[in-house]
């Protein structure tokens, strides 16, 4: 049984019931001052935190899948990528390994689409990262063999892996559906994580002598994801998806970048870059960079070029409402602003799980081939 399978989210929830139940039983019976009625009542105490604590880890878990598998929570994945020999590699782009879509004919790329895993390797930044590229089936199928593809970059939140987008948020799965429904056009989404340089929280900004993550998601990734795949190199052929710390990531990438990403969306966005020990700091004193990394002064003092922006909040549950609303309200034409504000919804996996469908829908409708 999987680390992540809803069969032990339930025994942990079973046994965690169970144990309370039993010390509330056996509680009396071990109210003696011997030695073996205290031991009896740490041991039921310690057994019944155990597994309760082991219940709400498993639920967190499997909301925001830091670990993937058993053997990632306790340190034993140590086993290196093999690199695969694929026509689709690039000078930038390597693949490693391929996965097919659990769909019925999924494992006929020109039925299920592929998931490449891959390590990008920027130019300019020399920052090296691992990630994931799904390439819907219409990439494979004759019939398209020589068109191009609109393009995403879709980054997760802090400190998230690039294997949440696909098994946490279902990112390939929902793009799948989305088009086959023939609500959206086929895409190619590439998905990474904020995080290029572990443990520390970069906040997508080149740091002075530290490294330089702006650059690598503003130049080098656009340039190696055109390099390596039918993709234009106009600002309509690409844009950038993030999710909380990838949300802020991507209203801010694409606000300095204009030329390079036509649409962003910013699922649970903040829009100012924290300073905490996760950080460490950024700006070295430097107002000029962190006004740079604040995304409300950049959006208000950006030249209007045609970008599009979709952000999205809650009216009861999440800490941005305010400051999207800010957003929304500096954005200047031609650029334009759309908004998913939903009833109530946390900063967490099931909100943005009822929003990744209608946003890759008005992706597909800002960019295209």
């Amino acid at each position: 049984m999987g680390l992540t399978s809803n069969t032990v989210l339930a025994l942990a929830i079973v046994a965690g019931v169970l144990l309370f139940a039993a010390t509330v039983w056996f509680w009396p019976k071990l109210s003696g001052r011997t030695w073996r009625a205290l031991v009896g009542r740490i041991g039921l105490l310690l057994v019944t935190q155990l597994a309760l604590f082991s219940a709400v880890g498993l639920a967190a878990n499997k909301s925001f899948l830091f670990y993937g598998s058993w053997a990632d929570l306790f340190g034993q994945e140590t086993s290196m990528g093999k690199v695969v020999d694929h026509s689709m590699s690039s000078e930038d782009i390597k693949v490693v390994d391929k996965q097919k879509l659990d769909v019925p004919g999924g494992g006929k790329p020109q039925v299920g689409g592929q998931i490449l895993k891959i390590a990008i390797t920027g130019q300019k930044s020399k920052i090296t990262s691992p990630g994931y590229v799904w390439l819907p089936p219409e990439y494979f199928q004759p019939q398209h063999k020589d068109k191009n593809f609109p393009a995403a970059v879709v980054l997760t939140g802090y400190p998230g892996t690039a294997e949440n987008l696909i098994k946490g948020l279902n990112y390939p799965m929902t793009a799948f559906k989305q088009a086959k429904a023939g609500k959206m056009k086929p895409m190619i989404l590439v998905m990474l994580r904020p995080t290029v340089a572990p443990p520390r929280d970069t906040e997508c900004v080149d740091i002075p002598d530290g490294p330089q993550t702006e650059t690598f998601f503003g130049q080098d990734l656009p340039k190696a994801i055109q390099s390596t795949f039918r993709v234009g190199d106009k600002p309509q052929n690409m844009g950038f998806i993030g999710n909380s710390t990838g949300g802020y990531c991507a209203l801010k990438i694409a606000t300095h970048y204009p030329q390079t990403f036509g649409a962003a969306a910013g699922l649970s966005a903040y829009y100012e870059a924290p300073d905490d020990p996760t950080t460490g700091n950024l700006f070295h004193g430097d107002e000029k960079l962190k006004k740079r990394a604040d995304v409300l002064h950049s959006v208000a003092n950006k030249k209007p070029s045609g970008t599009s922006f979709l952000v999205t909040s809650s009216q009861k549950g999440e800490p941005n409402l305010g400051d999207t609303k800010k957003f929304i309200k500096k954005v200047k034409g031609p650029d334009r602003v759309s908004s998913i504000i939903l009833d109530s919804g946390g900063h967490n996996f099931n909100t943005w799980r009822r929003e990744i469908a209608p946003m890759l829908v008005w992706m597909s409708g800002r960019i295209q081939a």
